[in-house]
């Protein structure tokens, strides 16, 4: 009788340990919880697409504005949730359409001002930055051997459609010293037709690379790592040469603490990412679907 109740006893205490142990690791720790997440993709149906890890971290090259600012002096959990579910609404209003650094872009706005109560502006793409309601893009064009810039927020209530014309990516992530290249490379009409990629082809990447004009320039060009300028070497003299390599930092490259300071945890972007995605897909294929019902109707003949 007592050997029964050791074994009894026993078999109890066993079965608590292993179910504690499995419940704390369920509820403690990240793996448990992504091993679940794909065994619940596994388990979509076969007629659906399976939203991936992949395919949700990706959408960070894509809305960069969604992720908040690195500095945690800056940082407000409740402020940043407000400002996403802002976004989201000025999307369901207006289509903002994937673009890059070096994509050529037609924004009309409503201008008070105007003849026709609007404004527009062809340019390419020279600059992105920003995160949240703050994001902003810059455009530039030669307009009569002008360079003009116009710098746009991104969630401007202004603004009443964003065109992408040509969807290409260059080889530096801001464009500035074109202020300071050749007006070729920085003129684009403003009847310019739109060039549409296959559906579901890769972001091409246009390796130019521009041709600068002389000194004095808006910025020292030479100090910064681009691999957009072909003809830099030809205007820099010994003194330049040896100021440029005085100014290095290689080592910057091994500092994980600074690399830490400038991103975002991977932990925090699977939750902000999580959080929007679904909403995001699902603007983004309502807003497919118009575009496939747009009938193109040919104009008529004023001669008849």
């Amino acid at each position: 009788m007592v050997l029964a109740v050791r074994k009894s006893v026993e078999w109890g205490i066993t079965a608590a340990k292993l179910f504690v142990r499995r419940e704390c690791r369920i509820l403690s720790t990240l793996p448990e919880k992504q091993e679940y997440a794909e065994k619940q993709i596994e388990r979509a149906p076969s007629g659906r697409k399976s939203i991936t890890k992949k395919s949700i971290l990706e959408s960070r090259h894509i809305y960069p504005e969604f992720l908040p600012d690195p500095n945690p002096n800056w940082r407000n959990s409740l402020r940043e949730k407000l400002e996403r579910e802002d976004m989201l609404k000025r999307r369901g209003q207006v289509e903002i359409p994937e673009f890059y650094v070096g994509s050529v872009l037609a924004v009309t706005i409503s201008d008070p001002h105007a003849q026709s109560k609007t404004n527009k502006f062809v340019g390419i793409c020279i600059e992105r930055k920003g995160c949240g309601l703050r994001a902003d893009f810059t455009l530039r064009n030669v307009v009569d051997h002008q360079g003009v810039e116009v710098r746009y927020d991104l969630y401007d209530p202004t603004i009443q459609k964003i065109q992408v014309l040509r969807l290409e990516k260059r080889l530096d992530d801001k464009l500035l010293y074109l202020r300071d290249s050749l007006p070729e490379y920085s003129t684009f009409p403003f009847d310019m037709d739109q060039e549409i990629l296959p559906e579901g082809s890769e972001v091409p990447v246009n390796p130019i690379q521009v041709v600068l004009k002389p000194k004095p320039w808006v910025e020292r060009w030479e100090r910064q790592e681009l691999k957009g300028i072909a003809n830099i070497e030809e205007y820099l003299t010994e003194k330049n040469k040896i100021k440029r390599e005085l100014r290095k930092t290689p080592w910057e490259k091994y500092d994980l603490m600074k690399q830490y300071r400038k991103t975002i945890p991977i932990e925090d972007q699977k939750e902000i990412w999580t959080e929007v995605y679904t909403q995001l897909h699902q603007l983004q294929s309502a807003q497919k679907k118009m575009s496939r019902k747009r009938v193109f109707t040919s104009p008529k003949s004023l001669l008849a």
